[in-house]
C-alpha cells in the first residue's frame, strides 16, 4: 500500500513538472477542451459507423500515401520550425470527402504521430493539440460535405452542373476546415507567445496562397481517387514539389530577415530603402529615415546577461510594427541599432513618429531573470528628405546617425532631427510641442552632426565609452 502511494506521489510530482503548466491557465483550459471535444467526436462518429471494406481500402491507401509524404519530407530535409504549412492536408481532405467523418477525425492522429517520431520532436502537448485541432477541422469538413451531398445528388449526374455543384461542396468543406484550423492554431500560438506575429504568419498573403494551392491539389486528388484509387500514389511527386516550394518560400523569407528580431536584415532593408529613396527623389516627395540605438545596452548585457539582452532586442523589434504605419519598414542594422524607413513623410511628421516610438519603448514592461523591473530607453536620430531635395540613402543614414549621436550626447532617451531643407546639418527639436509639432532652438552643427557614418563608429559608441569609464 505504501509503495503504491509513493508511486502515485512520484507520478503526481512528474505531472506537475509538465511544460504545459507554464502556459496561462485559460490556454490550458482551451487545450483540454479541444482534446476532449476531439475524443468525444471520435466516440460519437464511431458509434454510428458502418464499416465497409471499400472504405478501409481507400483509408489505408490514402493514409499510406500520407506516411510516405512524411518520410520523404524527412529524407529531403524539409523540416521547418514554427508556423508552417505542410501538405498532409491534401490526403486528409480526400479522406474527409470520400469517407465517413470518423476517418477524417483519426487520420491526423497518425500523421502527427509520425511527424513527432520521424521528422522533429517537440513538446507532447503541442502534438496532441495539433492532432486534435486538425482532427476537428477535417471532421468539420467531412460533416459539411456530407450535409451538402444530398443537395448535390439532386443535380443530374454526369452533367456540367453536377460537376460544378460537387466542386462547390468540396471547396466549401475545405474552407470550413481551413478557417476552423486557423482559429484553433492561432489561439494556441498567441496564447503561448503573444509576441509572435500570427496574423502575418497565418493570414498573410503567402500562407493564404499556400492554403489555396493545397486546397486545389486536394480537390483534384479527391476527384481522381473517387474514380481510380491507384491515382493516389501518382500524386506523391507533385506533393513533394509543393512541399519543396513551401520550404523555398520559407528560406527566402529567412534570408530577408534578422533571425533574432524577425525584422528586415541590414542588407534587405538597405536595398529596399535605396529604391524607395530613389523613387522619392524622382517623384519629388518627402521621405525620412531614423536610426534607433538602445541606451546603455552594454550595461544591460553586463548586468543581466546576454540572454536578457536578446529579449530586450526582441521586445523592441516586436513593438515596432504596432507603432509604425503599414507602409513603413523597420530593420536591424546589427548590435543594438535599428533603422526605420518612413516614406511620404515630412520632417515634422517623421519627428512625431520617432518620438512616439521612443515613448512607447520607454514604457515597455521588461523583467530581468531575477524579477527586477528594467526600463529600457532609446536615442533616435531622424533625417528627413524634403520634397524636391536630391540625396542618397547613404547621406540620409549619415545624417540620422549624427542626429542619434547628438541625442546620446545631450542626455539620451530623446529624438534629434536633421532636415535636408537646411543642408543635412540643422538639428531639430527634442520635444514634440509648439508650432508644427516641435519646437526648440537649433544648435550649430558640431562634429557629431557632420561626422560621416563610417567614421562615427571609429569614435566608439557613447554608451560603451561611458561604460568603460
Amino acid at each position: 500500500m505504501a509503495s503504491a502511494h509513493r508511486s502515485l506521489a512520484r507520478w503526481a510530482a512528474s505531472v506537475r513538472k509538465w511544460p504545459i503548466w507554464e502556459l496561462p491557465s485559460w490556454l490550458v483550459a482551451v487545450i483540454a477542451l479541444v482534446v476532449v471535444a476531439h475524443a468525444a467526436a471520435i466516440g460519437l462518429a464511431a458509434s454510428s459507423l458502418s464499416i465497409r471494406p471499400h472504405d478501409l481500402e481507400v483509408f489505408g491507401t490514402l493514409l499510406a500515401c500520407a506516411a510516405a509524404t512524411v518520410e520523404l519530407r524527412r529524407k529531403k530535409g524539409l523540416d521547418s520550425a514554427g508556423v508552417n504549412n505542410d501538405v498532409y492536408g491534401v490526403w486528409e481532405l480526400a479522406i474527409a470527402i470520400l469517407l465517413p467523418p470518423l476517418y477524417a477525425l483519426i487520420a491526423p492522429i497518425v500523421t502527427v504521430t509520425l511527424i513527432q517520431l520521424r521528422v522533429r520532436r517537440t513538446l507532447a502537448y503541442r502534438r496532441v493539440y495539433s492532432a486534435s485541432s486538425f482532427g476537428l477541422s477535417f471532421g468539420a469538413a467531412s460533416v459539411t460535405f456530407h450535409l451538402l451531398a444530398p443537395q448535390v445528388d439532386k443535380v443530374a449526374p454526369g452533367t456540367a452542373l453536377y460537376g460544378l455543384a460537387w466542386l462547390a461542396a468540396v471547396l466549401a468543406s475545405g474552407i470550413v476546415k481551413t478557417m476552423l484550423n486557423k482559429v484553433l492554431i492561432m489561439t494556441a500560438i498567441k496564447g503561448s507567445d503573444p509576441s509572435i506575429p500570427v496574423l502575418r504568419d497565418i493570414f498573410g498573403r503567402e500562407p493564404l496562397y499556400n492554403e489555396l494551392a493545397e486546397l486545389c491539389i486536394g480537390t483534384l486528388l479527391t476527384f481522381g481517387v473517387a474514380r481510380n484509387i491507384f491515382l493516389a500514389p501518382v500524386t506523391l511527386p507533385v506533393l513533394v514539389l509543393l512541399q519543396r516550394s513551401l520550404s523555398h518560400a520559407r528560406l527566402l523569407n529567412e534570408s530577408r530577415t534578422d533571425p533574432k528580431t524577425d525584422l528586415l536584415n541590414a542588407r534587405t532593408w538597405e536595398r529596399e530603402a535605396t529604391a524607395e529613396v530613389a523613387r522619392a527623389v524622382r517623384a519629388r516627395v518627402a521621405l525620412a529615415v531614423a536610426v534607433l540605438d538602445i541606451d546603455w545596452f552594454k550595461v544591460v548585457n553586463d548586468t543581466y546577461g546576454h540572454l536578457f539582452g536578446d529579449e530586450v532586442l526582441k521586445e523592441i523589434a516586436h513593438c515596432l510594427p504596432g507603432v509604425l504605419r503599414e507602409y513603413d519598414s523597420a530593420g536591424r542594422f546589427g548590435g543594438e541599432e535599428f533603422v526605420l524607413l518612413l516614406p511620404h513623410t515630412r520632417a515634422v511628421d517623421a519627428f512625431r513618429i520617432a518620438d512616439r516610438i521612443r515613448d512607447h519603448i520607454s514604457g515597455l514592461s521588461l523583467r530581468a531573470p531575477d524579477g527586477q523591473a528594467v526600463q529600457v530607453t532609446v536615442s533616435v536620430g531622424v533625417a528627413a528628405l524634403d520634397a524636391g531635395s536630391r540625396r542618397e540613402l547613404s547621406e540620409l543614414l549619415s545624417a540620422a546617425d549624427a542626429a542619434m549621436y547628438r541625442a546620446k550626447r545631450d542626455g539620451r532617451n530623446q529624438v534629434q532631427m536633421i532636415s535636408t531643407s537646411r543642408g543635412l546639418s540643422a538639428v531639430g527639436a527634442r520635444t514634440a510641442s509648439g508650432v508644427d509639432g516641435f519646437s526648440g532652438t537649433p544648435a550649430k552643427p558640431s562634429a557629431w552632426d557632420v561626422l560621416p557614418r563610417d567614421k562615427s563608429r571609429t569614435a566608439g559608441d557613447p554608451d560603451e565609452v561611458a561604460a568603460r569609464v
